[in-house]
């Protein structure tokens, strides 16, 4: 390989841009759902995340609170089709998806149509139950000998939270890999084998490592909101608390005890109380209150608590 060849290298700039709307956790897309916002990085860019920042605000039309770098990743996929070594630099943002109108914007897709594995918010999910463990559990009977055949379905039970094992919503990508590994999601069989589709699982796959790249922004915000509010980025002007504890459950992908939440609200006091009320609908009017983010900042050196509260 000449030295040209060894240093050819390109770069794109991915991006998991998140919103929670009508209580749902959602994520822009671009080509029908098939893939993350993605753009190459031009040198021209003053810095990374301010070239993201400019771009994501020019196509959702709403200013980026939370921003964090995710990881770098080498696609093998990209790399093969370019002829030469491809990486994406990811990032992690929180926006809205509603326009100033109010209106939505094309392109937003529910993560769970991704990952319908990962929303516990009515306990185990049928997909699990009926079909990832069985599914796990014949792959693990499938290594060469006990010892391998152990080892595989301690990692599925523990990942999964079968077997008794607790559920732990923020192992989104090791649940990922493990599938891609055992060959259940499409994206396992890129290199010309023909995909067993009776073997393939529910979920949408994403084209190169989005899916990947997705798994890995989801299980950092799920991180994220149980030590720092970045769900009041996510939030409109004026809220309830129940709107407050839908966002969470969203994006956590758990249901959460509402008094227990409350309570952890009052305590942080991060909240105050607009004076106004949720205009009457199918039920009672309900309190509105708005992010008091000064409290936040002036807490920043200390750090911020918000853990997730446990469900029933």
């Amino acid at each position: 390989m000449s030295d040209t060849e060894q240093h050819s290298v390109q770069a794109d700039l991915v991006a998991v841009l998140v919103a929670v709307t009508g209580g749902q956790p959602r994520i822009l897309t671009t080509r029908s759902g098939l893939a993350l916002p993605a753009g190459p990085f031009t040198s021209n860019h003053r810095s990374l995340q301010a070239s993201l920042r400019a771009w994501v605000e020019t196509q959702t039309h709403h200013p980026l609170g939370f921003v964090e770098q995710l990881y770098t990743f080498a696609d093998r996929d990209r790399s093969q089709e370019l002829g030469m070594r491809a990486i994406s630099i990811s990032y992690l943002a929180l926006t809205r998806e509603l326009d100033e109108a109010g209106q939505t914007q094309p392109g937003w897709q529910d993560w769970y149509r991704y990952f319908p594995w990962e929303d516990w918010r009515d306990g185990m999910p049928a997909v699990v139950q009926e079909k990832i463990g069985p599914a796990l559990h014949d792959w693990s009977e499938s290594a060469s000998d006990s010892v391998a055949r152990s080892a595989r379905w301690q990692r599925a039970s523990m990942t999964f939270g079968l077997d008794g094992h607790e559920w732990n919503e923020e192992l989104v990508l090791q649940r990922y890999e493990l599938l891609f590994e055992a060959g259940f999601v499409a994206e396992s069989w890129r290199d010309g084998a023909p995909a067993p589709v009776a073997q393939l699982l529910p979920g949408m796959a994403m084209s190169n490592d989005h899916r990947r790249i997705l798994a890995t922004g989801m299980a950092r915000l799920r991180a994220k909101i149980k030590y720092r509010p970045v769900v009041f980025e996510l939030m409109p002007e004026e809220f309830s608390l129940l709107q407050l504890q839908q966002a969470v459950e969203a994006l956590a992908g758990r249901c959460l005890h509402k008094q227990n939440f409350r309570r952890l609200i009052e305590q942080q006091a991060l909240v105050e109380e607009t004076g106004q009320m949720t205009a009457a609908g199918a039920g009672r009017p309900a309190k509105l209150f708005r992010f008091q983010r000064n409290v936040m900042l002036e807490r920043a050196i200390a750090g911020n608590k918000l853990p997730l509260a446990r469900g029933h």
